[in-house]
Order: structure tokens, then sequence, then C-alpha cells
């Protein structure tokens, strides 16, 4: 019995030991780019701005019960951005970078807002404003979304920053990858400029919406992978 208690007790609290923790917040980074990309790809492909009064009743009523799953994918993604940073942050501290840790919790928190906002608008059209008949509340909202969208450049693109940098300047990654973090930093920032009327640039526009989400997924799974590279200081975060 005492023998069967001891092993009970030791193959249950491997769930509670910091390395199990350590490595589960580390790859948050990983975790909240496959629930996005997993969202993303239920959502589907959301109105143009100033989309017409069909587009708009066959996407957000037509698609009702997608655009709720997604939420929940969307939901999740955004709890393990916010859990990659936290991780982001701790490591950071333990290697002397403290103020850029800090500006990894101020610019993920910024974006989760953001993202949160974004995911709360399509929820409730589809819910039911959308189904409302209210063509003027619809068409808005769904242009606020896309604005949202471009506007998010600036958070991400400071959480990018406080990556590339801090991790740098720790000497946790070389210089190319230093140099490929600054990079991903200016193209993210690109995408608070896509204020065209059509095309390519638009806030409804393919860099808007592929290109620019793109570079930050990579860069995030990327920095995941740096922060499982590193051992854990003596004293832990978790």
């Amino acid at each position: 019995m005492g023998a069967s208690t001891t092993a009970k007790t030791s193959s249950s609290s491997a769930y509670t030991t910091l390395a199990f923790w350590e490595r589960l917040w580390r790859t948050a980074g990983i975790q909240s780019a496959g629930l996005f990309i997993i969202g993303y790809v239920i959502y589907g492909y959301q109105p143009h701005i100033g989309a017409s009064t069909d587009a708009l009743a066959a996407f957000y009523d037509g698609d009702r019960t997608h655009i709720l799953i997604a939420a929940v994918f969307f939901g999740l993604s955004i709890l393990n951005l916010l859990w990659f940073a936290a991780a982001l942050r701790t490591t950071l501290a333990d290697a002397g970078q403290d103020g850029w840790g800090a500006a990894a919790t101020a610019s993920s928190t910024a974006a989760g807002v953001l993202f949160l906002l974004l995911t709360a608008v399509s929820a409730a059209l589809t819910y039911s404003i959308g189904g409302s008949g209210n063509n003027t509340v619809t068409s808005g909202l769904n242009d606020f979304a896309w604005a949202c969208v471009v506007l998010s450049s600036f958070p991400r693109a400071m959480l990018t920053m406080s990556a590339a940098f801090g991790l740098w300047r720790a000497r946790l990654i070389s210089n190319a990858l230093f140099a490929a973090g600054v990079a991903a930093v200016v193209l993210v920032l690109l995408g608070g400029t896509t204020w065209l009327s059509g095309g390519f640039w638009a806030p409804d526009g393919a860099y808007s919406r592929f290109v620019s989400p793109a570079i930050g997924l990579v860069w995030g799974m990327v920095v995941s992978g740096v922060l499982l590279t590193r051992t854990p200081a003596t004293r832990s975060g978790w």
C-alpha cells in the first residue's frame, strides 16, 4: 500500500514540477500560432471594407457556426500569447534585461486587448447584430474590425522588437537571428501604414490579411524555440 501510494503521488506530481511549467509556457508561442492558424482557417474570408449587404449577411449570418467556433480558438491563442510574453519576460529578467521584458509584457497586453476586441466584434456581429437587419451598424463594425487589424501592427512590432533586442542584448541569439528580428520589426510595423483605398496595401489587402500576421507567427515560433534552449535560472519564475 505504501509503495503504491508513493508511486501514485510521484506520477500525479509530474504536472506540478517547475520543469513542466517552464517547458509549457516557453512553448506557448508555438501553441498560440497553431491555435491562431486553426481559428483563421475555420473563420473564413471576412468581407472587405465597404462590402455589400448581401456579402455581409452571407458571412456573419450564413457562417455563424464557423465564426463562433473560430472565436474559441482565437481566445485560446490570445491566452497562449500572453503566457508566451510572460515566459519571455521571465527569461529576459533572469538575463538582466528586465527593461525589454517589461516592454514584452506591455506590448503583449496591448496586442491581446486589440485581438480580444476583434474577436468580440466578430462574435457579436454573427451572434445577433448581423441578423438584426441593421446594415449600417453591421457594415460599420466590419470596417472597424479591419481598422483594428491595421492598428494592431504597432503593439505586435513592439513585442517583436522586445524579443529581438532583449535576447540579443542577453546574448541568447546570434547576430544573424537578431538581424532577422529587426527585419521582422520593420515588416510588421509597415502593416500600420496600410491605409490605401484598395489593393495589396489596403486595410483588408493581402499585406494586412496574410503577410504581416505570417511574419509575427513565424517569429513567435522562433523565439519559443530559443526560450526552450535557455536553461532556467535557479530562481524560477513559475
